[in-house]
């Protein structure tokens, strides 16, 4: 039934659709009664700290051979939580199976990127129809076959779990440097590949995540590595042909445990960039590219609070950095004199400068203005320019740019209601080339969605801006449904984007909403700011505002409003269902940081150290260890009715590792006064993403609205 379900869909047959959804909306009231949820053994537990004594009766759940996980009575809860997930939703495996279907016709199977040129080659990527993961390609520019440089769907098979972390190509074109995370932990092994005999030559372990980079003459590659609590701590040069043991450190951090070691490339390729910090500081250093056992150059020491990030072009250093303005400013520099910094382009109020890539003939500077994307392209002699796009809300950015001389600049664009679209940018005639246009196969008339930015006021005199979408005759009359996502952390905006999942909501009458909440910098770094650290109450309280603002604004009610988030984004979940469980309707929580001050407590963790400029250090700050205390989701579950609850987490997850859901779902079945649904799933051998490959990836998708769908309802089939 499934499969010929699916098979309707996909063939477009509506009127057989709903038939379906409906029956299935009529008869998953009858289902067969759940079995008892799993609850977790209670175990005496407790800790003080600052003179504040903590019980915390599931804290077994963290097993203690972790990042091993064999302890059975762990592994049997995780396994019975994850069997209660599967007959809650089995009633509705149709519905999921719907929503799959629908979502994987506006899947272009066999899509595939637009080639980018990089030297001698273009490089691109493609899907082959009905594969979960793509296939990596070039051709030479002066003509010739197509060659395989990478297979995915060839490295994943057999393998529960298959991530490409990265993939360097050697400035000669002989070799690529792979980096493959098989079990979603974040482990990687770094490979080299011999592109003309398509076999690896050398394997290094332990290597830390970002890029490796590569030498000029290709005869190396830079790359971090990790300690024992999988930190990258040091900056490492392999020469090929030689022993691992034989590599060099250039650089290693031994300062401070928060800061964590990351290698890059300026744009000109003169130089390659040892950076060192966190969230809030960081230095870096200069190695020439052709003679990478140079001293290391510092470009300017670390200072408390100060940021900066650095290209080359002309001969110059361009310096992106908020040491004179929150908003950031862009200095430039004598490589001679790394550290004399002078003003090209002050900080201002209203200019949020957010990167500059030094090209040959532009410093192309991505910008955010009045908390909308721009794109600004800068002359040498100081002529600049402002990409204009239409639309009123809209997110854009530099896409794949990999030469120094382009000719025209590859930028990726897309709002809510406008596909992904990838433009090649001409200065010359100031024209915008359409290269591509994100296909949907199964159709999309943008006529018959509406998008609008409002803003609603907070608690503390704000405007939060909110971005909606929802199809043509949505009703403002108080009784709709509305879907509310948000994140709010590390400075990290959430983009008003297109997306085409969304549809299976939309076309059910609801309406989805991004609200660009404090604790990310939609608004620029202050906003960010004003999330953070002692502030990071607003975050939740901006997202509560933001749904009590479309209620009073007759988009939906209380009770109307399903929400989701994940990671950080998870935390607020935890947050705003412990504040105002009356507001939601239903509540999916990804991978949720929820159990903040135990994990802040805890230096042994890979990301800790490096959280506390984000979160606050409650191992040595008394009043940051009681403010965290005040809002961590999993310290602050009470006696109360919560809404409909969808929990997720994943078994390697070296970002919010599995016993933080397990731990808040254990918690919550125990001390909740309701009768509503909650779920747990683990992902047994995935990580922090989820799962891998595009068509898993996809279904737990269909399994989270299908979640939202049978607990809140919905205006019949999809139209």
């Amino acid at each position: 039934m499934r499969l010929l379900l699916a098979a309707i869909l996909l063939a477009g047959a509506p009127a057989a659709a709903q038939t379906q959804s409906e029956t299935m909306t009529a008869t998953n009231s009858q289902a067969s009664p759940l079995p008892t949820p799993p609850r977790a053994e209670q175990r005496p537990h407790s800790f003080t700290r600052h003179g504040v004594t903590i019980d915390d009766p599931w804290n077994w759940l963290r097993d203690s051979s972790y990042p091993t996980v064999d302890d059975e009575d762990v592994l049997s809860y995780l396994r019975a939580e994850n069997a209660y997930f599967e007959a809650a939703m089995a009633p509705h495996q149709g519905l999921i199976d719907t929503l799959f279907g629908e979502m994987r016709g506006r899947i272009q199977e066999d899509d595939s990127s637009v080639p980018a040129r990089d030297g001698d080659f273009t490089y691109w990527w493609a899907f082959q129809s009905g594969a979960q993961y793509r296939i990596w390609y070039r051709r030479p520019v002066a003509g010739g076959e197509a060659q395989t440089i990478f297979d995915e769907p060839a490295e994943a098979q057999g393998k529960q779990y298959f991530r490409l972390g990265a993939l360097q190509v050697s400035p000669d074109g002989r070799y690529a440097a792979i980096m493959v995370d098989d079990d979603g932990s974040e482990r990687f092994q770094l490979k080299i590949r011999d592109l003309a005999t398509n076999r690896d030559i050398e394997t290094i372990t332990q290597v830390g995540i970002g890029a490796p980079v590569w030498t000029s003459d290709s005869g190396g590659v830079v790359f971090t590595e990790v300690n024992e609590n999988w930190r990258s701590y040091r900056a490492r040069l392999h020469r090929l042909g030689q022993p691992v043991a034989n590599d060099r450190t250039l650089y290693e951090e031994t300062e401070n445990i928060a800061f964590t070691v990351g290698v890059g490339l300026t744009q000109d390729r003169k130089y390659i960039l040892i950076n060192t910090g966190e969230n809030s500081s960081n230095e870096i250093r200069l190695i020439p590219a052709d003679n990478p056992e140079a001293p290391p150059v510092l470009i300017a020491r670390r200072r408390p609070l100060i940021q900066y990030s650095v290209d080359a072009s002309h001969g110059k250093l361009w310096i992106l950095t908020n040491d004179t303005h929150v908003n950031f400013r862009l200095a430039e520099a004598d490589p001679a004199r790394p550290g004399e910094w002078r003003d090209v382009i002050p900080g201002t109020d209203t200019a949020y400068l957010r990167g500059v890539t030094a090209f040959r003939d532009h410093l192309v500077i991505t910008e955010r203005v009045n908390g909308r994307d721009q794109i600004r392209l800068r002359q040498y002699d100081g002529r600049e320019e402002r990409i204009p796009f239409r639309e009123a809300s809209y997110t854009v950015g530099l896409d794949s740019n990999p030469e120094y001389a382009p000719a025209a600049y590859r930028l990726g664009y897309s709002s809510m209601v406008t596909p992904p679209t990838v433009y090649d940018y001409h200065p010359a005639d100031d024209r915008l080339e359409t290269l591509k246009v994100q296909p949907i196969p199964s159709g999309y008339d943008p006529s018959q969605y509406v998008t609008e930015r409002l803003m609603m006021p907070s608690r503390d005199g704000w405007q939060i801006p909110v971005s909606i979408v929802y199809r043509r005759g949505f009703e403002r009359n108080g009784r709709g449904r509305l879907f509310l996502y948000a994140y709010g952390a590390y400075g990290y905006a959430t983009p008003p984007a297109f997306n085409t999942n969304r549809f299976s909501l939309l076309d059910r009458g609801y309406a989805f909403a991004i609200a660009h909440i404090r604790g990310g910098d939609d608004m620029g770094y202050q906003w960010y700011l004003d999330g953070k650290l002692d502030r990071r109450t607003n975050t939740f309280n901006d997202f509560v505002d933001a749904a009590r603002g479309l209620v009073a604004q007759n988009y939906t009610r209380a009770g109307h409003i399903a929400i989701q988030g994940g990671s950080a984004g998870g935390e607020l979940m935890g947050a705003v269902v412990n504040s105002d469980p009356g507001l939601w309707g239903a509540v999916v929580a990804d991978v949720p940081f929820v159990d903040v001050v135990n994990t802040m407590l805890d230096e042994s963790l890979p990301l800790t150290p490096g959280e506390w400029n984000e979160w606050g250090n409650p191992i040595t700050d008394a009043a940051a260890f009681r403010y965290m205390l005040s809002y961590s989701p999993y310290d602050n579950v009470t006696a109360q009715a919560y809404p409909p609850m969808l929990i997720t987490g994943g078994l390697n997850d070296p970002r919010v590792t599995y016993w933080e859901p397990a731990k808040w779902a254990a918690r919550l079945r125990a001390t909740r006064t309701d009768d509503n649904l909650q779920l747990l799933k683990i992902n047994m051998g995935a990580g922090h993403g989820g799962q891998s490959g595009r068509w898993t990836r996809l279904r737990e998708v269909a399994e989270s609205y299908a979640f939202i769908l049978t607990q809140m309802g919905a205006e019949g089939a999809a139209r």
